[in-house]
């Protein structure tokens, strides 16, 4: 095969076809790996491929999406870029999303009400052909109203949402708590546990609460109210505030509980900055084993999420909706967790 004129324009689905020596619907048929009832050879169908990749040719994604309706794209909004708990469900929801031949738009909320309406605006200006998000502020009346525009499969991170076909991903919130709490009263033998939890509008955030309850409640234990708060928003620096809030006090518990690793490690600076020991002054554990809780000095004990797992599950559950494979009721994947014993609890 004689190589391309590098002046020349762009090459066509034409200039595949004539430098493999078959037809335009041919090549047509091997690029878009159409069904037909006309048999390709594997010899034709690598002539093409190899002229494809001699002329450097790419197909015409804009054309392509008006005549099939497709985009070739999907979106994901994520709460908070910065958190290194997300960083493995992105990268394992772009490489699946490859797979398929599809490109990602990532947007960061930010946790903001604001941003996730402008997300759910922007997709509508510029269509793609499913949704992944992680909704804080969104509504079902939201998400919805933005099917209904626009058709489009929407999968969820850990938040359930009211309507019949958007899939749900989490982790079992509720009972990884339950065991995290029990664990500490049980193996390690705390007489009481200090609960840092975030507000209710966190999706996650009722159902570690009613875990940490039930725990508890079965341990016979009272629920000190000076032992519990809702102020953290899954950052480093409001577990650093939460730190010196707990330092104005005369009393604390034993142990904490922080309902993500984040929130845990500022824990663990602002005490150690204050001149305080962990464990020994007081222990603290969190929860999703981000890398950094591996690296804190003392290495935090948490309960373990599988944000590869989550983000597996997340991208193929939207590609079961973009190809037709799952068109019944929305379904809940749940993913399970571990407890990960280290030295801070």
């Amino acid at each position: 095969m004689s190589k391309p004129n590098p002046n020349s324009k762009p090459p066509t689905m034409r200039d595949v076809a004539r430098l493999a020596g078959v037809s335009q619907p041919t090549v047509s048929r091997v690029l878009n790996d159409a069904s037909t009832t006309v048999s390709i050879s594997e010899e034709t169908r690598q002539k093409i491929l190899e002229a494809v990749k001699e002329l450097r040719y790419r197909p015409n994604m804009t054309a392509r999406s008006l005549r099939t309706q497709q985009s070739q794209m999907i979106a994901l909004m994520i709460a908070d870029i910065s958190n290194a708990f997300y960083h493995p469900i992105a990268r394992v929801i772009q490489d699946v999303a490859r797979q398929h031949d599809y490109d990602v738009i990532i947007a960061n909320s930010d946790h903001r009400d604001d941003n996730e309406r402008h997300f759910l605006d922007a997709v509508i200006r510029r269509p793609v052909d499913g949704v992944i998000m992680v909704p804080i502020h969104l509504t079902d009346e939201d998400i919805d109203r933005f099917i209904t525009l626009t058709q489009t499969p929407v999968v969820v991170i850990g938040k359930q949402i009211e309507h019949p076909q958007v899939d749900v991903v989490w982790a079992d919130d509720g009972k990884a708590t339950y065991e995290a709490i029990t664990w500490l009263i049980k193996e390690r033998g705390y007489s009481q546990v200090g609960y840092f939890g975030i507000p209710d509008l966190y999706p996650p955030g009722p159902r570690r609460w009613r875990g940490y309850q039930r725990a508890m409640e079965q341990a016979g234990l009272t629920i000190e109210p000076d032992y519990v708060s809702f102020e953290g928003d899954f950052t480093l620096e409001s577990g650093r505030r939460a730190a010196r809030k707990l330092l104005a006090h005369d009393h604390w518990p034993p142990v904490i509980f922080a309902v993500n690793d984040l929130m845990a490690i500022g824990l663990i600076l602002e005490l150690q900055d204050a001149g305080y020991s962990v464990p020994d002054d007081i222990a603290i554990m969190g929860f999703d084993d981000i890398p950094e809780a591996s690296i804190i000095r003392p290495h935090l004990t948490t309960m373990a999420q599988t944000p590869v797992d989550i983000g597996r599950k997340l991208a193929e559950a939207l590609f079961d909706r973009i190809e037709g494979r799952e068109t019944g009721s929305k379904r809940i994947l749940e993913c399970p967790c571990r407890l990960v014993p280290r030295q801070s609890a």
